[in-house]
């Protein structure tokens, strides 16, 4: 029992370092731009005040109506296929945020829907995983007896460096596919990729969301679906 209590402690000790160490990094990487960015959006906001000598009250009406349309540039998010596409980030647990049910029967539905949904996604994940691993192992062994190794049995090793190999070209596949079809740059492509396959979905990038995209043809958007369900 006290090994087990000290183990906790330590992982919660070197967590809690962990995410010290992380916010460091981030506040050294990242807090200097924001501070730039928000004085060049301050410098903007008086330039557009006085330019068109408008008062306070309408310019926050005039952000309120651009932050409510932005949702909306790829055309109706809740027609089938835009909520198809949510239904799937759902049970991906991505969750980029792009939309969100605004409706109090939406919003139960969805808490009833994940309820269900997100263990039978969990499920399906685990069983799709086991046959992968499985035809990974075949292969492996396969790779052995042709390479005349002393142990042609797949083991535990090997089954993690194909995962990671089988990952990296998920990831570098999707990169290109959407750095072609989105307009992004390769990096913010893979950085998008890598987001949504370790389903932090922070939502700064989502694909299907360039003006009217919902109209796209069927093939674009099932390549994005496929991609979103391969986490």
């Amino acid at each position: 029992m006290k090994r087990q209590n000290v183990r906790t402690l330590s992982l919660v000790v070197c967590t809690f370092t962990y995410l010290l160490v992380g916010a460091a990094v981030f506040d050294a990487l990242e807090s200097e731009t924001e501070r730039k960015r928000w004085n060049h959006l301050l410098e903007l906001k008086a330039a557009l005040v006085r330019k068109y000598s408008i008062s306070e009250d309408d310019y926050r009406m005039m952000e309120v109506a651009i932050i409510e349309n932005k949702p909306h540039k790829a055309g109706p998010q809740w027609k089938f296929a835009g909520a198809f596409y949510f239904s799937t980030v759902v049970l991906a647990m991505i969750g980029y945020g792009h939309s969100t049910p605004v409706t109090i029967g939406g919003k139960a539905f969805c808490m009833a829907y994940a309820m269900v949904g997100i263990p039978l996604g969990l499920i399906m994940f685990q069983s799709i995983g086991e046959r992968l691993n499985k035809f990974a192992s075949v292969v492996i062994r396969r790779a052995k007896q042709y390479l005349k190794c002393k142990k042609e049995e797949a083991t535990e090793m090997n089954l993690m460096f194909a995962t990671g190999m089988l990952s990296s070209v998920i990831i570098t596949t999707g990169a290109a596919v959407f750095s072609k079809y989105e307009g992004w740059s390769y990096f913010d492509s893979f950085y998008y990729c890598f987001v949504t396959l370790t389903t932090i979905g922070f939502g700064d990038y989502v694909a299907l969301q360039n003006n009217m995209r919902k109209e796209a043809t069927s093939n674009d958007g099932i390549q994005r679906i496929i991609f979103t369900l391969k986490n």
